[in-house]
């Protein structure tokens, strides 16, 4: 079964959250496939991978961008796998039908959100149920993760 992360953002937003586990997945030399919650977050998140640090970026590409065979990272808001991603990362509440195809899963989620947070642990029960591996990690006073369970 698939390992499945649950990230409960709390400190952070994922804007700021995101890159920090986009740069391990690719350090680990692994592909991902983010899905967001419409076009414009793609957008934004797209945007914001080229700007969020003064010396970098990560790569990534959408849609908009094409070339998704090429892209180690592809944000997208469809459940699709189109460039071969190891790695799916959830947002904005987004689910997928494909879990067995990827090794590694991705929930993050807001902990500011009553809704979110209610949405999240549904499906924490629905994935448990299913047998999958699952994981919570909160994020600490400094903006790291710590693993809970």
């Amino acid at each position: 079964m698939t390992e499945i992360r649950f990230y409960h953002l709390q400190r952070k937003t994922l804007e700021d959250a995101l890159p920090q586990i986009l740069e391990k997945t690719l350090e680990r030399g692994w592909r991902a496939v983010v899905v967001a919650g419409s076009e414009e977050r793609v957008e934004a998140l797209a945007q914001h991978l080229w700007t969020y640090k003064d010396f970098g970026f990560l790569p990534h590409g959408s849609a908009r961008d094409g070339d998704a065979e090429h892209q180690p990272v592809w944000l997208t808001t469809e459940d699709e796998n189109p460039n071969g991603a190891t790695v799916l990362i959830l947002t904005d509440g987004g689910v997928s039908d494909r879990l067995d195809g990827f090794t590694l899963v991705c929930e993050m989620f807001d902990g500011n959100d009553y809704d979110a947070v209610q949405a999240a642990r549904r499906r924490w029960k629905q994935y448990k149920d299913d047998g999958h591996a699952l994981t919570y990690w909160q994020q600490t006073e400094r903006g790291g993760w710590e693993k809970k369970a």
